[in-house]
């Protein structure tokens, strides 16, 4: 299934920001081609998190399985180490049965992890996450990400300034190592022992991406967001700090549940947390080396990657 220069069978890369069609096109392209899809998502690995994470139905799970979501608890923490373990259990799997693994998703941590490898990062060190977190309450997390700012411009660049799990991770490095998250991710050197080729699917404009964003974020309000996290909010073993409950959109519609703000601010701020977190995604995206970009706007987007594809000869 490998190239003719390479007979090795290939890993196919799905990325892109969030509301960019990613699972749409990927189901299309399951249809014609010998793909399994490998989700890289690192919200809809939760089980119960299904409107707000845009989880496939389970209509369309039928039609085309995806590997990854819904195998383990929100209560739980799910990290990129775990993902990547995951991941090549699951191309492995995939290649066994001689199809092609299409890994799919936003989640842009997550595939520099399975292609770069994390042998280099430190382990959690609680008493130094004890620290952080200390003077993240007496100071704000933002000037945590002006300090992460002043030693790697890079990895603050690609984390908001209230996401307290990964300002707190890289502050942990930098002190743990005396490197940056940038350093050690640049030295570090892709060990997946197939080719992998990476496809980029967004929009043609940001301000089509924030419309579609708008758009999905209301859609899912009406399919019953906001019950979906009051369910969740009711179990009592959950809070707005955990991993799973820190995704965009659980957490704002969580503190309006709590009563901070209305739902309308809560949509607005939800909304604008979609935004943000596209920014990010496009700003990776940016710096990787993509193969081929495509405009998810396009029309017959699945013929032209599938054409794509089959010049590239990953598919017969």
């Amino acid at each position: 299934m490998g190239t003719a220069a390479d007979a090795r069978p290939p890993v196919v890369f799905l990325m892109g920001p969030t509301a960019s069609g990613k699972t749409d096109l990927a189901v299309a392209l399951t249809q014609s081609l010998p793909f399994d899809i490998v989700s890289v998502d690192s919200a809809m690995v939760y089980r119960g998190m299904d409107i707000g994470t845009a989880k496939p139905s389970p209509e369309v799970l039928v039609q085309a399985p995806h590997r990854l979501i819904d195998i383990c608890d929100p209560a739980e923490t799910y990290s990129a180490a775990r993902f990547r373990a995951d991941a090549l259990r699951e191309i492995a799997a995939i290649h066994a049965q001689g199809r092609i693994p299409l890994l799919v998703g936003g989640t842009m941590l997550y595939f520099r992890a399975l292609r770069a490898g994390l042998s280099s990062l430190p382990s959690a060190a609680p008493e130094l996450r004890a620290r952080l977190s200390a003077e993240a309450a007496a100071v704000g997390w933002p000037e945590l990400h002006r300090r992460l700012a002043v030693r790697d411009p890079g990895t603050a660049a690609r984390i908001h300034p209230n996401d307290a799990q990964r300002i707190q991770r890289a502050l942990e490095i930098v002190e743990l190592t005396g490197a940056t998250p940038s350093e050690l991710y640049a030295a570090a050197r892709p060990t997946l022992p197939w080719p992998v080729h990476l496809l980029a699917l967004a929009p043609p404009s940001r301000e089509r991406l924030w419309e579609r964003l708008a758009q999905r974020f209301h859609g899912m309000m009406a399919r019953g967001f906001l019950a979906e996290v009051a369910r969740l909010r009711a179990r009592g073993d959950l809070s707005p700090e955990l991993p799973s409950m820190r995704a965009v959109g659980y957490r704002q519609l969580w503190l309006h549940l709590d009563g901070h703000f209305s739902l309308d601010e809560a949509v607005s701020r939800a909304i604008y947390a979609s935004r943000q977190y596209a920014k990010r995604q496009l700003t990776w995206l940016r710096r990787e080396a993509v193969d081929a970009w495509f405009d998810s706007d396009t029309l017959e987007l699945a013929r032209q990657v599938r054409q794509y594809l089959d010049r590239a000869g990953l598919v017969g």
